[in-house]
């Protein structure tokens, strides 16, 4: 079976969307700290009465920027279905592999395996594979939910900015519909996770959303030159004439 240049490129786009998606899912257990990590001074500053704030981040957000840069690429040469195929496609898989992991967290585990960790200091490898893995329900349906909201304000953001501002500004489409999606996606997790699934209040909500949100933008705003170099690589792979094809054809079909 042969397979065209455009078809290819899907399936390359859509397998690196989806993988990061679905990674960014299960490492987003951890909590990490910016400032430590790059070796500065805890930051301390309040939001909206919330005190003593600074860049404690969980590792999910290292790969969401990517994700929507992803959604613009896939957006530019396959427009408004392309990427709603593969947003819902990624929340089927990333369903499927909380199923998964809740099915292998209930197995009973071999009694020897137990303790297998604790050379490494983990007393219970049971309990360990357990905290990592299993995420709380409503985390599940918050981190989902945001998803697929803030993939279709994006598409149509970025589809909506690009006939205003016309075919030559990438960065100021991409930037705007990042700059909606992502307050978006932001809040509605924190919402459903923590406000309605663990009695977090609306302050401390809207607090570290605004924390993870400037973190968030700032990283895809630096990401821009990227976009444009994966621009540049993706039209000498298809071929001008191709390439242009594409870009008005995912134009008609946004339409």
């Amino acid at each position: 079976m042969k397979f065209n240049k455009p078809t290819i490129l899907f399936l390359i786009l859509g397998a690196f969307f989806i993988t990061n998606a679905l990674v960014a899912e299960f490492i987003g257990v951890k909590i990490f700290s910016f400032e430590n990590t790059l070796g500065f001074s805890k930051f301390d500053f309040n939001i909206l009465g919330f005190q003593h704030l600074s860049l404690e981040l969980t590792c999910g957000v290292l790969l969401w920027p990517v994700v929507f840069i992803m959604t613009d690429i896939i957006n530019e040469y396959y427009g408004k279905k392309g990427v709603k195929l593969l947003s819902f496609l990624t929340a089927a898989m990333i369903t499927f592999a909380f199923v998964a992991v809740f099915t292998a967290i209930h197995v009973s585990p071999a009694n020897w395996w137990i303790s297998s960790g604790e050379t490494k200091n983990v007393t219970n490898m049971q309990n360990a594979y357990s905290a990592i893995f299993g995420q709380g329900l409503w985390i599940i349906i918050g981190s989902l939910v945001a998803f697929l909201l803030g993939q279709i304000i994006d598409v149509t953001i970025f589809h909506w900015l690009k006939k205003k501002s016309g075919e030559k500004n990438l960065w100021l489409r991409s930037t705007g519909s990042t700059l909606v999606s992502q307050l978006i996606d932001s809040f509605v997790v924190l919402f459903i996770a923590f406000y309605i699934g663990n009695n977090w209040s609306m302050q401390q909500v809207l607090a570290i959303c605004t924390v993870n949100y400037i973190y968030k933008f700032s990283v895809a705003v630096l990401l821009t030159p990227f976009l444009y170099i994966l621009h540049h690589i993706i039209d000498n792979y298809l071929g001008k004439e191709t390439a242009e094809k594409m870009l008005k054809e995912a134009a008609g079909n946004n339409s």
